[in-house]
């Protein structure tokens, strides 16, 4: 490496900014009408780093896509005067038991139920114990079946 490799190296280039990773905030907030709506969409989209917004009203749901600190969005929908949290609902075929007492919501949009720890059965019982012995995906499986 020579003397101007050096300088053109570390001499002449500026730092640069690491950028944030783009990423999906979704948010929970109660809208009642057009205004309601027009509002939160104005204030999310003012906010440096925020590419796209997306309300949709029938869920309650504020989709915003860019650069922008997640707990930014949700205080600057705070500062509307409106009530809002972090989307705490997840598809109904991702999850294994959807009607375990803390992942049902009656509130929670067509489709979807709540984010909560799911109750898995203990690998240990032996009632699962059994039900695995004979399972086509067990590679230790009985081979009479």
């Amino acid at each position: 490496m020579g003397f101007v490799d050096y300088v053109t190296q570390n001499l002449g280039s500026r730092k640069k900014k690491k950028r944030k990773p783009n990423q999906k905030v979704e948010i929970k907030v109660k809208m009642d009408c057009d205004g309601c709506e027009r509002k939160v969409k104005n204030a999310v989209s003012s906010i440096k780093g925020v590419k796209s917004v997306e309300v949709d009203r029938k869920q309650s749901k504020v989709t915003a896509v860019g650069y922008a600190e997640p707990n930014k969005v949700l205080k600057k929908v705070q500062s509307t005067g409106k009530r809002a949290e972090f989307w705490p609902y997840v598809p109904y075929n991702l999850v294994a038991y959807p009607y375990v007492a803390q992942a049902y919501d009656k509130k929670a949009p067509a489709g979807y139920v709540k984010n909560a720890a799911q109750a898995f059965p203990l690998a240990q019982a032996p009632d699962e114990r059994l039900t695995v012995m004979f399972s086509d995906e067990n590679p230790n499986a009985c081979s009479v079946m």
